[in-house]
């Protein structure tokens, strides 16, 4: 059942989102980070990168890859020999799965590829990209952001987490939502931005069982800083 929306919730005014962005830009700075334009890479390491770290991710990647030379072979390998490639990324039975029915379902015979991706509408290549074999919304906006620099911005556990407890983002939201409201709120060229910040603070100080409020350089933007006993030693904002 889906939760009721709060009626006392309202959508963030741009000014308020502006000093946060700005206040995140104090304390990470601005990040830059080019597109690679490698959408298919993009997606797998996504698939990857689930339930696990992003070191054990990247392990799991590396050793798939000089494992197959192309991904016409990691389609069809036995799923044996992907499952055991792709191990130190965790759960290896599921994605290596997964990562075929993907490829299967891009090209079951040729060569696969999302290159047609960079010339659709950004709206367009979500709808595609979520119709793959479990692909949602938040896989599809990290391939379109970190390949094409399209405007989509990735909410993984951290940024919902972060957004929901400023109230950028509508508390009890679901996923769907928050990539709504997410793309709402942000100004155009600002996705790789908020992504990366929202995601370092909830990494370094906006902990999910134990957030660092008293150290926190945005306590006084958060209306959810009294729930976790802000003390008088938060920094100022």
């Amino acid at each position: 059942m889906a939760r009721a929306k709060r009626s006392d919730w309202r959508p963030p005014r741009p000014e308020r989102v502006a000093r946060i962005r700005a206040r995140l830009r104090e304390i990470y700075g601005t990040p830059a980070l080019e597109p690679h334009g490698d959408a298919l890479g993009e997606l797998i390491l996504t698939v990857l990168s689930q339930s696990t770290n992003d070191r054990n991710r990247d392990v799991a990647y590396l050793r798939l890859r000089e494992r197959f030379a192309s991904w016409e072979q990691v389609r069809d390998a036995p799923v044996g020999e992907v499952e055991e490639a792709i191990r130190p990324g965790g759960i290896s039975k599921v994605k290596s799965r997964r990562i075929q029915e993907i490829l299967r379902a891009i090209d079951p015979e040729g060569k696969p590829s999302l290159d047609f991706l960079r010339s659709m509408p950004v709206e367009r290549a979500r709808e595609y990209l979520c119709e793959l074999p479990g692909v949602g919304r938040k896989t599809a906006a990290c391939v379109l952001l970190f390949s094409f620099g399209a405007a989509d911005v990735p909410v993984d556990t951290h940024v919902a987490r972060v957004g929901q407890r400023l109230e950028l983002l509508r508390p009890g939201a679901g996923f769907e939502e928050l990539h709504d409201e997410m793309l709402e709120l942000t100004p155009p060229g600002a996705e790789l931005e908020l992504h990366v910040n929202l995601l370092r603070h909830g990494r370094r100080t906006c902990h999910a069982r134990q957030p660092e409020c008293g150290s926190c350089a945005l306590a006084r933007m958060c209306p959810s800083r009294q729930a976790f006993g802000t003390t008088r030693n938060a920094i100022t904002a």
